[in-house]
């Protein structure tokens, strides 16, 4: 895989310094593609990983999916734990992590698990919590993993979202930040803010919000299909998601 890396930074990072983040050009450094459907742009977990750790801290991202959050941990020097319950997902990760580039200290673990039930990770154990849940059954992502968030429906995910914030709460050090990309739908025509009342999820399960960020989508082009549906039900396409970085 090696052989194939143009390049093992982005050229020109600045760490992102508002509340709104737009990422016109993907990211195509180290091992990351946009193969795997619904994964996130790298520039996020990077400016997460360095604005909220340090290099030596453990990390978890337990929706790993396309493995993004993993190269970019290895890249920084940051441990990660990455957590899945698909199989999938899990050999892309492992595929995505397997390179040498000597200043990529970070060790990366990889295990098959249910991001409800972290229970082989002890209380307070972690740094840092920098994952991209699926947003309901958007995009499904298996056919029948009993595991997967992606095969619910709005109303049976946002239920299942409370274990998993309550997890995330137990493992995560205090004063210590969970950042989690999460995005909108709509049914019938009408906005279902989903990702509100996973912010209120994990409010509940006692996090403080620190930032909430807008970030601009770059995939949602108004033309063909969805445009001419956009104007004959009057709607408009959602372009935008948000990134809610909680304090323990």
């Amino acid at each position: 895989m090696q052989k194939n890396i143009k390049k093992w930074q982005p050229d020109d990072f600045e760490l992102e310094m508002t509340t709104h983040w737009s990422f016109p050009k993907r990211g195509d450094w180290a091992t990351h593609d946009a193969k795997w459907r619904g994964n996130w742009s790298p520039y996020i977990p990077r400016n997460i990983i360095l604005r909220y750790s340090q290099e030596g801290d453990l990390v978890l991202d337990q929706f790993a999916g396309g493995g993004t959050t993993l190269v970019e941990a290895k890249l920084l020097n940051r441990n990660i734990v990455g957590v899945d319950c698909n199989d999938e997902a899990l050999n892309r990760c492992r595929e995505k992590v397997n390179f040498y580039y000597p200043p990529a200290r970070g060790n990366v673990y990889i295990r098959k698990g249910d991001a409800r039930d972290l229970s082989f990770q002890g209380d307070e154990s972690l740094d840092l919590i920098c994952t991209h849940p699926p947003y309901a059954d958007i995009i499904k992502y298996s056919d029948d993993i009993p595991e997967d968030l992606s095969l619910l429906n709005v109303k049976d995910f946002l239920e299942q979202m409370k274990p998993v914030a309550s997890e995330c709460y137990r493992v995560l050090k205090k004063g210590k930040f969970c950042a989690i990309l999460m995005g909108d739908t709509r049914k019938k025509g009408c906005m279902i803010p989903m990702s509100f009342d996973v912010m209120k999820i994990f409010q509940d399960a006692g996090f403080t919000l620190k930032e909430l960020v807008i970030k601009e989508q770059h995939n949602c082009r108004a033309a063909g299909y969805w445009k001419t549906n956009s104007v004959k039900y009057n709607f408009l396409l959602i372009a935008h998601e948000y990134l809610f970085v909680f304090r323990k």
